[in-house]
């Protein structure tokens, strides 16, 4: 299998290509369910990185201490003012929460999300984007 970038709404992922018809089955059939799970893994994961207890962030967000339980075990499904209220009591940015989210699902589902761009696709931009903008400034110095 070879790697191979794909653009998704202006996010570049990388993707395996050559992989079966098979494969795509039982990853699909493999990964429902998994969002809630990996919200309540996440927001668990930020509560004991800052030290604290269910009862404290359930008492900051205003919710019961068993419901609080039930998300971050990805047995319920916490609606956006729910999540909202919760990252506010662990003090994180809802898109924070949600980035780890999506970089833990995308990793589940076997894309890579590189940390930098590649070195080919650097290359082969700064060319492209050297061709524009050296254009541009040539016709602008020539005004």
């Amino acid at each position: 299998m070879t790697k191979q970038p794909v653009s998704v709404n202006g996010v570049v992922r990388w993707k395996d290509v050559g992989v079966d018809d098979h494969d795509r089955t039982e990853t699909k059939d493999m990964k429902m369910g998994v969002l809630r799970q990996e919200i309540g893994e996440v927001l668990r994961n930020v509560r004991q990185r800052q030290g604290r207890t269910l009862r404290e962030v359930s008492h900051s967000a205003r919710v019961s201490l068993g419901y609080l339980s039930e998300v971050e075990r990805g047995q319920k499904e916490a609606s956006s003012e729910l999540l909202a209220s919760i990252c506010a009591a662990l003090d994180i940015p809802m898109s924070q929460m949600l980035r780890e989210v999506a970089d833990r699902l995308a990793y589940a589902e076997g894309l890579l999300v590189p940390d930098t761009v590649p070195s080919d696709l650097t290359e082969q931009y700064s060319r492209e984007f050297g061709r524009v903008n050296g254009g541009e400034a040539a016709a602008a110095g020539a005004r």
